[in-house]
């Protein structure tokens, strides 16, 4: 990515992001001027993949040649940035590795940042790839403070202890210790702190904006032509000392294995290699886990289930799809699947969701179809049964069996479907009765059990072959409108929502369907004309009197607006499987399908986080992303429908422009 030309503005939207597999990550925009108070270079996580603390915010740089001094780093203060480093900023590359390239008169460096695997570890490699040597110096900039916190100047003492080349620092007594080693150079004490440091993300959120970070002292070194320092920032001692040379190409080596090495499609196996930043490895219950978004999502039940479809099962992934559903299926609890582990000891399982239980039904279907395991089913089929019993019975949040078959739930003050945004206690989209969406699921799901009752010659449960019926015989009458499309909800009072939103998508794109054929096609055609963008779909319609086209502000603003117009782009991974359903799945289709995702690719590398997907996008004009920069189950949209359908099979004719006369 050739920067030389980009203004400041748009350097300081763009970030990159580095994860290690068990919760922890690097981050910052591509100048390096953090703009969020989730940015540092080492955000470790003390209790995989929660407990997030940020250790390093950053590293101030310095190159010094000839008597002339270079500060490459950048930040901003009050009413100005300081140093603008972002001037000798030349280019960014984020496969397989971070990389950047700092060029002067006279001097040209190269800056590689990655994560160790598995590791709260991070590595910062400077090298020199000019003709003439030139002095470095490196200025940590560290913190101790919450992920969702802002660093100001305290009484930390930041005491350390000297090695050969590397200090053990602890921020307070008893604090969790940061090591910090240098591959050469001079260590210099000299304290001081960095007060007042504008992050404009937080800014346009409506949270604190300004941070202080701390230095202790600084590294300085020569490099002449082809040489390398290496700065490593870790809470694991057992890493000082490693070879950092062996790190990083072991690094290198795992992000090329990520690919798949048969298929000759770059956007394909860059969403691969981004996909994979969500998996991770969690303590509690010592298996695998989906992160639900960076920076600030830990792990959810139901953006697990509904991202592991494209992430995980679809890409193949066997071991880590079966770690993920038993750990799950062994919360079960009154027949509901976990919606958040605790991010914190002492906190309880939540089980505020009503549609992560029946995703867990979808995924268990998709992991049957792909891997064909039969026993992981029969192993499991009784655990599945009982979720089904309970649904029909009644369980938490007053969620049971209408008369009609149709699954009812929802209590003043809670929100149990995907549409969560709640402030305080004001639920922002209250959804209680019967949600379309959380029906066509718990159709699929008995559809599934009955599926899967077939495969080990049970019969299926009485009570349940009667609740399908109902359902059957009475979905069409009550859900479908005169106008052809589905009521978003039928309330607990009798009366049908008829707000135009996208959850009626999932009537058509579920394995198992009740309508027709004619039904489906209409449904598709509408939500295609009232809510595709080429970002995703709004969560309601633009001619909606209730629609907000703007996501920012403060936490009540934007949490208002978050389901009342916003485009989302996992919703994509259902529209388009439903738009390749009704035309039979054809070469065209598929054509049409690779098109419209043109725009999500280009933002995968040019905008927002680099290789990353956001989480949403405004509903009026949709462009720039927001929320998170990279999420879950937006980058699984694209990943399952590329993986399913072979659209990186697709050819598509590009057009040559003709130079104008």
């Amino acid at each position: 990515m050739n920067l030389a030309k980009e203004n400041i503005d748009t350097l300081f939207n763009k970030e990159w992001l580095e994860t290690n597999g068990i919760g922890g990550y690097a981050s910052s925009s591509i100048i390096g001027a953090n703009t969020r108070k989730y940015h540092g270079l080492l955000v470790a996580s003390l209790n995989p993949p929660t407990d997030r603390r940020v250790l390093v915010s950053k590293v101030e740089e310095r190159i010094i040649e000839e008597k002339a001094t270079h500060d490459i780093s950048v930040n901003q203060y009050p009413g100005t940035i300081y140093p603008q480093g972002h001037h000798y900023l030349k280019s960014f590359e984020r496969k397989p590795i971070s990389t950047w390239i700092y060029e002067g008169k006279n001097w040209k460096l190269q800056k590689q940042i990655f994560m160790v695997p598995q590791s709260n570890t991070t590595v910062v490699v400077y090298k020199n790839i000019g003709g003439l040597e030139f002095d470095i110096e490196l200025h940590p900039l560290l913190a101790n403070k919450d992920y969702h916190s802002n660093f100001r100047e305290n009484d930390f003492d930041f005491y350390y202890e000297s090695g050969k080349s590397d200090i053990k620092v602890y921020a307070y007594p008893y604090s969790t210790p940061l090591f910090l080693n240098w591959s050469k150079g001079k260590f210099t004490e000299h304290r001081a702190w960095y007060k007042n440091i504008e992050l404009p993300k937080e800014q346009y959120r409506g949270q604190d904006s300004v941070e202080d970070y701390y230095r202790i002292g600084y590294v300085t070194t020569s490099l002449k032509k082809n040489q390398s320092i290496s700065l490593l920032m870790t809470t694991d001692g057992n890493m000082v000392g490693k070879s950092l040379s062996g790190l990083q190409k072991k690094k290198v080596n795992r992000v090329n294995s990520l690919e798949d090495k048969n298929i000759k499609h770059t956007f394909y196996n860059d969403l691969l290699v981004s996909g994979n930043q969500f998996l991770a490895h969690r303590a509690s219950t010592e298996s695998k886990t989906i992160i639900a978004g960076y920076h600030w999502f830990t792990d959810w039940g139901r953006d697990t289930m509904i991202a592991m479809r494209g992430l995980t099962i679809a890409t193949g992934n066997q071991e880590t799809s079966k770690s993920i559903l038993s750990t799950f299926l062994k919360y079960l609890d009154e027949g509901m699947l976990p919606n958040r582990f605790p991010d914190y000891e002492g906190q309880d399982v939540e089980y505020n969701t009503i549609d992560a239980t029946l995703w867990l039904f979808v995924a268990m279907y998709e992991y049957h179809q792909k891997f064909g395991d039969m026993t992981f089913v029969e192993d499991n089929l009784k655990a599945l049964e009982s979720v089904l019993l309970f649904h029909v019975n009644g369980t938490r949040f007053n969620i049971h069996l209408t008369e009609a078959g149709f699954i009812c739930g929802g209590q003043e003050s809670w929100q149990l479907t995907w549409m969560d945004a709640k402030v305080g206690d004001y639920v922002v989209t209250p959804r209680e009765g019967c949600p379309v969406e959380i029906n066509a699921l718990w159709y699929n799901a008995m559809c599934i059990y009955d599926h899967f009752c077939g495969g080990c010659d049970i019969k299926l449960h009485q009570r349940i072959k009667e609740a399908k019926e109902k359902f059957q015989q009475n979905f069409e009458k009550k859900f479908l409108n005169k106008h052809g499309y589905l009521y978003d909800v039928l309330t607990s009072n009798g009366d049908a929502d008829a707000s135009f939103r996208p959850n009626q998508i999932y009537a058509v794109s579920l394995p198992f369907s009740v309508l027709s054929k004619t039904q489906e096609k209409k449904i598709v055609k509408l939500v295609g004309d009232k809510l595709l963008t080429d970002y995703g779909l709004r969560t309601l319609e633009k001619e909606n009197p209730l629609f907000i086209g703007h996501y920012g502000g403060n936490q009540w603003e934007r949490d208002v607006a978050y389901h009342m117009g916003t485009v989302w782009p996992f919703l994509l991974m259902e529209y388009w499987q439903a738009y390749l359903r009704v035309n039979d799945f054809s070469e065209k289709a598929k054509l049409q399908v690779v098109k419209a995702l043109k725009p999500l690719e280009k933002h995968f590398y040019e905008s927002e986080g680099i290789h990353c997907i956001s989480e949403i996008f405004d509903g009026e004009n949709p462009k720039a992303g927001r929320g998170c920069i990279q999420q879950a189950w937006s980058v699984a949209a694209l990943v399952k429908l590329y993986t399913e359908h072979q659209l990186y099979k697709v050819k598509t004719i590009k057009t040559r422009k003709i130079p104008a006369q």
